[in-house]
């Protein structure tokens, strides 16, 4: 059976030049960068030219870039390095309702710890509006974060505007941009953002590995103490392979998003075209917001997400929420855009990457309309 990928907001692939690149330090070139002998030099030019891959990405200095084991770790880095800077348990700090597990629970932990939080909402589509973070603004708040764009459902927020509503008070901003690296620009100078969280495994680079821009000028708390690597703000000796693989998958990225987000998105429209046509009551979330080109997600009538994909077992997708113990399937994003219990548990998300061909779209298209039309007669 051949196996259909559409879970690439889940992870990527790696790239075949970004194991190329990793080899080398993976066999011999195995010296610790912070050594002064040749090997340990070669592993520091390594580290150092990927780094300036990545600020190619991202159009910032190569100093403000600190890498990290990944897009939880950076954003611990952001949030907590943020809120320890200046008097423990002292300050306020915004985030959205639809935020990341790894930017909610750490937001969770300060709250415990006694610092203020509080959570903005979005709308129908997934879209926090910058008039409803600045209401929620106070003379105490130190930091916003609000994710770029949406792992379930793909909806783009607006960072910028929101940065100009923080800065103009003093506020710092961090934004989660997993998701969107890779997929399309995310230049922290049109962001105008202060933080930047990046994951590589979400860019076709290798797991473990991450980043966290820091705009110069920024000062955050150390997320790990001990050695001076990262410019203080990452102890421990670096991890060349991953580095370097993240530096590859950086610079892929940025000499080809824009061909590969007209070609992804030329696919996702034609499976939802497909869908809706056959599907009656077919519903795409978000659909009238800007979205990521690669991820459709979609909510099947009278059906369960769950069911549909254990029918199409050659499909790896995701219903784009988490099932608890109870049963139940939830989904933070889809609750806060207001959507029923009936519309979440038929909710699939399917994202496209670089790999997703139009035969493969037509099949799994034809695939997940056989399952719906056979479970949909079953209840009826």
């Amino acid at each position: 059976m051949r196996q259909i990928y559409l879970d690439y907001n889940a992870t990527t692939p790696l790239a075949p030049s970004v194991l190329e690149a990793m080899d080398p330090f993976l066999k011999g070139h195995y010296g610790n960068p912070s050594s002064a002998h040749s090997m340990g030099r070669a592993a520091k030019e390594a580290i150092e030219d990927a780094r300036v891959k990545l600020a190619g990405l991202l159009e910032c200095d190569r100093q403000e870039i600190v890498f990290t084991s990944g897009g939880t770790e950076s954003n611990n880095l952001a949030i907590k390095g943020v809120m320890f800077s200046e008097q423990l348990g002292a300050g306020h700090m915004i985030i959205s309702a639809i935020e990341h597990a790894a930017v909610v629970q750490p937001v969770k932990f300060l709250e415990r710890l006694g610092f203020e939080v509080s959570v903005v909402g979005c709308d129908e589509n997934g879209f926090v509006h910058p008039s409803a973070v600045e209401r929620e603004i106070r003379e105490n708040t130190r930091l916003v974060s609000v994710m770029h764009a949406n792992n379930e459902v793909g909806s783009i927020q607006p960072i910028r505007q929101i940065a100009e509503l923080c800065h103009g008070r003093g506020i710092l901003v961090h934004t989660d941009a997993s998701q969107s690296a890779g997929k399309i620009p995310v230049y922290v100078d049109q962001l105008d953002v202060d933080l930047m969280s990046i994951a590589g495994h979400k860019l076709y680079g290798p797991k473990g590995i991450g980043a966290l821009f820091v705009r110069e000028g920024v000062g955050l708390e150390p997320f790990l103490h001990g050695g001076s690597q990262e410019n203080g703000m990452r102890a421990g000796t670096e991890n060349t392979p991953l580095i370097v693989g993240l530096g590859q998958a950086a610079y892929l990225a940025d000499h080809g998003i824009d061909e590969a987000a007209e070609g992804v998105s030329r696919l996702r429209d034609r499976l939802a075209g497909q869908l809706m046509a056959a599907i009656p009551g077919l519903k795409i979330n978000a659909i009238k917001t800007n979205r990521l080109p690669n991820t459709l997600s979609v909510s099947f009538p009278g059906v369960s997400g769950r069911d549909i994909l254990k029918r199409v077992p050659e499909i790896c997708a995701s219903t784009g929420s988490a099932c608890h113990s109870s049963g139940l399937v939830e989904s933070v994003t889809l609750e806060s855009m207001g959507c029923t219990d009936e519309h979440i548990a038929g909710t699939i998300r399917l994202s496209l990457g670089w790999h997703s061909s139009q035969e493969e779209i037509d099949r799994a298209s034809s695939l997940l309309i056989d399952a719906w039309e056979v479970l949909v007669n079953a209840v009826n």
